[in-house]
């Protein structure tokens, strides 16, 4: 076992797939944040708000007004440069950080693929994706190689592939299987759909979906591995995730995982990319063609190893964090969040604050609207963190006003996945009495539910 581990460490593999895959990810990541640009959402998502929801220990995290928009240019730039492949290890480390702020700017955009965005991202930071067709190997011969070590491309295909199976595993629960929801809320409304319109009405359409859904995540890793079965796993990549993009508002994702499974194939089919690239740009491939092999040195390879190690240890536990707090996850979401439990819920909620003094006894109500945009009052009604930090907020804000002994309630109520709407946060807690942190939120009232699974 350990010699044939050794053995594959000593293994190289042509770099075409890895540099196909840095030039993709490098435009679509563009691609991607000048998207965001065009639609407004820099202004209307971080700069318009007059408070951003933080996430724990990373609340010095902040929008930073009309500033905010160099952090999209460096990070436009950044993406640019890792597709051309120009210092390409300040680049990716520089798309890294500053896409990695944009997603802790405020956790009311959270999104898992911005999430999978980061955490790949890092990853290349430790790969040599520049070492084949690019800009430095173009310029120096030193930096130019066409096998690199195949445990590069292969963290990649294990993170791809953690990504799938841990959403197909988190949909074998009963909502999703055995009452297909959510989809048997969100299906219907899309009637308008050419073709699949009427269908989408039919509950057997709704269990159809959910049953797919999981055993494509569960599978399609395997398939795409397999060689015998690879260019069927992608035509159910494409279909999958057009499907979804017709379907559901999720943005670049769906496109992003379509070409991401590209890495699974063979050099052969990368080169032909990378022959079309040569064509199009009049670039000499055949300058990249050396033979040369890079193999790490034996420092180089210990720390690769040692962080590699690290990073998958952490992606494979994180997710199942939510086993050491208590209750139902969809109702407390207590470790919900960076587990990849893609669209598993219909959640939505009200909360009323009342801000009490506490010494006389005088209340008032607050307007939710006078602080918080539409979109981040929905995410603040269901979410337990957004509640307490919401809470710490106007307790700051009525205190500058002159207000004394101030004391924050809430009377709150979530309808889960079709379920009727229920009591939320306890209405008797002072939500001051507590903090932010990783420890269980004791003021979630009960489900008194049970939604059954992983």
């Amino acid at each position: 076992m350990g010699r044939s581990f050794s053995s594959y460490l000593n293994k190289t593999t042509d770099a075409a797939p890895l540099a196909v895959f840095r030039i993709l990810f490098g435009l679509m990541m563009f691609i991607s944040i000048v998207r965001f640009w065009l639609n407004g959402w820099i202004e209307k998502l971080y700069i318009n708000p007059d408070f951003s929801f933080s996430y724990y220990l990373f609340e010095w995290v902040k929008p930073l007004g009309g500033f905010t928009y160099f952090i999209f240019i460096f990070c436009g730039i950044s993406a640019l440069l890792v597709a051309f492949g120009y210092k390409y290890r300040l680049a990716i480390i520089a798309f890294f950080l500053s896409f990695t702020y944009i997603e802790l700017m405020d956790k009311t955009t959270y999104l898992n693929h911005y999430y999978f965005i980061s955490i790949l991202s890092f990853l290349m930071i430790f790969l040599p994706a520049n070492a084949y067709f690019s800009a430095d190997a173009w310029k120096n011969r030193a930096k130019r190689f066409q096998q690199v070590p195949a445990l590069c491309i292969d963290s990649i295909k294990l993170l791809i592939a953690i990504v799938y199976i841990y959403a197909g595993l988190a949909k074998i629960n009963s909502d999703w299987l055995l009452r297909a929801m959510p989809l048997k809320i969100w299906l219907p409304s899309k009637y308008d759909i050419p073709l699949l319109g009427d269908f989408l009405q039919q509950e057997w359409m709704h269990y159809a979906f959910s049953w797919s859904g999981m055993l494509y995540d569960l599978l399609i890793p395997f398939l795409l591995i397999y060689r015998r079965t690879r260019l069927l796993a992608f035509f159910l990549v494409v279909i999958f995730h057009v499907l979804t993009r017709v379907l559901f508002p999720i943005g670049m994702f769906p496109y992003i995982m379509i070409v991401n499974a590209f890495i699974f194939f063979d050099a052969g089919f990368h080169h032909r990319i990378l022959g079309f690239i040569s064509r199009m740009m009049k670039l000499n491939k055949e300058k990249f063609d050396t033979g040369m092999r890079l193999r790490f040195t034996e420092t180089r390879r210990k720390l690769s190893l040692s962080v590699l190690g690290v990073f998958f240890a952490i992606q494979l536990l994180f997710p199942w964090r939510y086993l050491l707090y208590p209750g139902e996850l969809f109702w407390t979401e207590e470790g919900f969040r960076f587990s990849w439990r893609v669209m598993l819920m219909e959640k939505a909620g009200y909360a009323q604050f009342k801000i009490v003094d506490g010494k006389t006894g005088k209340r008032f109500y607050v307007d939710n609207s006078d602080f918080l945009t539409p979109f981040q009052e929905k995410q603040m009604a269901f979410q337990p963190d957004f509640i307490l930090q919401y809470a710490h907020y106007l307790a700051d804000h009525f205190r500058k006003d002159g207000h004394k002994n101030i004391e924050v309630y809430v009377e709150s109520y979530v309808a889960l996945n079709g379920r009727k709407s229920k009591p939320y946060i306890d209405p008797e807690v002072n939500l001051l009495e507590h903090k932010d942190s990783f420890k269980h939120k004791t003021f979630i009232l009960p489900f008194n539910d049970e939604i059954k699974g992983l």
